[in-house]
């Protein structure tokens, strides 16, 4: 297992973090893409802006709370309750060649302002034709907002932390354009029946997910077989907040022997995918919570197929375990019961899309990273699930999304992707 925290600062990672001298490059600005689908991604992320906290915690905490200080070297660096966090624009490298790819943009200025400006984002959008997007958080938070709550021991401040954060979330990202954002708050994860009353009125404030952590155990918290979730998952399951498991969220990924080269990493990063459905299946957590929405992000499709026909094959001597025992579903039909599976680039594993459930599937462009299909998108759905039935690609391009996340697509734009 990978520690991400370790690779971020391991400086042979990628070539751009070797080389002697850095650079920043901004490749021509992309025209707007021809428009053949309407689409929306379930996994892109946000750069904090600098602004983020400011106004949005008690002023008692105003001097702790995150802010952006530059050093005389020109770095930009987050510091929160005197802790340092560089990576202020954690691999958001859209708009720059490959050659500068990295995990640490270290100032606003070396990012695609979309990265981290609402309106620059819409536009980015709109170049790559993407009607709507679900945003996580970037490193400062993490995927789950967990270093805002584990990197303080004041409960407090950590509180008012994620707080602000989802009151910024919804006030100026999502709330900005609410047509072409779908709003992704940050859990409570230091007492789940705190966490559960946070998506309770969070969802009454129109917040339609929340992004968890695929392995909290990983994170110190207590593991998904201890019971101690059931408060929050109720709340989601009550109030239809789809919970959404992004990759790495555990500030971990799969990998090999410590001397394996970083592509490792990089290629088995899907791998926890599998991993998180196969532990959050037999934690029963979606046993006890049937009409539990879970979504895996930034885990590809192709592991899914292979994944039922193990646990159908399983199911032959499941009795010899007795975890499953009295439950009236097998694994794989709660696996394709209450789980949403997302693709980026995974051409294969559509050809097996009815063993996955083409209900089940949804489509991603993870910007501003550099998995990222921008500005080319439209290109890519078109090369991989083209040639599908219509029905099939309208169901993968936003209509499954759309039920997933209620979040309503305007007649006018269904019809014509260019109507937005």
């Amino acid at each position: 297992m990978a520690d991400l925290d370790e690779l971020l600062a391991n400086r042979d990672f990628t070539v751009a973090a070797k080389g002697a001298e850095r650079r920043v490059t901004f490749l021509p600005e992309p025209e707007r893409r021809a428009r053949a689908y309407t689409v929306i991604s379930v996994d892109d992320h946000i750069v904090e802006p600098p602004h983020t906290f400011e106004g949005r915690v008690p002023a008692r905490f105003a001097d702790r709370a995150p802010r952006i200080v530059e050093a005389a070297d020109g770095v930009q660096t987050w510091v929160y309750d005197g802790n340092d966090f560089p990576n202020v624009g954690f691999n958001a490298v859209v708009g720059r060649p490959v050659s500068e790819y990295s995990f640490e943009p270290t100032r606003f200025d070396e990012m695609r302002p979309g990265a981290w400006d609402i309106a620059a984002r819409i536009q980015d959008m709109d170049v790559n034709g993407i009607y709507a997007s679900v945003c996580f958080p970037s490193f400062l938070p993490g995927f789950c907002g967990h270093r805002l709550q584990l990197s303080t021991t004041d409960r407090e401040l950590a509180l008012a932390t994620v707080r602000a954060w989802n009151q910024w979330h919804l006030e100026e990202w999502a709330g900005t354009r609410p047509d072409r954002i779908i709003p992704c708050q940050i859990p409570w994860l230091l007492d789940p029946v705190v966490a559960a009353d946070e998506v309770r009125k969070n969802a009454a404030l129109g917040f339609k997910a929340v992004t968890f952590s695929e392995a909290p155990h990983l994170l110190g918290l207590p593991s998904l077989h201890t019971g101690y979730w059931d408060p929050l998952m109720a709340a989601c399951e009550e109030t239809g907040t789809v919970v959404n498991l992004h990759v790495g969220s555990s500030s971990s990924s799969p990998s090999t022997s410590d001397d394996a080269p970083p592509d490792v990493v990089g290629v088995l990063f899907f791998g926890y995918a599998m991993f998180a459905a196969v532990d959050w299946l037999f934690s029963r957590i979606p046993v006890r919570f049937p009409e539990l929405r879970i979504c895996l992000s930034e885990g590809g499709i192709g592991w899914v197929p292979a994944l039922v026909d193990r646990l159908e094959h399983m199911k032959r001597y499941s009795d010899m375990y007795g975890t499953w025992a009295g439950i009236d579903l097998s694994p794989a039909e709660v696996l394709r019961r209450n789980f949403w599976f997302c693709a980026i680039e995974d051409p294969t594993a559509f050809a097996a899309r009815d063993r996955i459930g083409v209900e089940r599937i949804l489509l991603e462009s993870d910007y501003p990273h550099c998995d990222s299909t921008w500005p080319d998108t439209q290109a890519v759905i078109a090369r991989e699930i083209g040639h599908l039935p219509p029905h099939d690609v309208r169901q993968i391009t936003w209509a499954n999304a759309a039920a997933l996340y209620r979040h309503p697509v305007p007649a006018e734009v269904q019809a014509d992707p260019d109507a937005f």
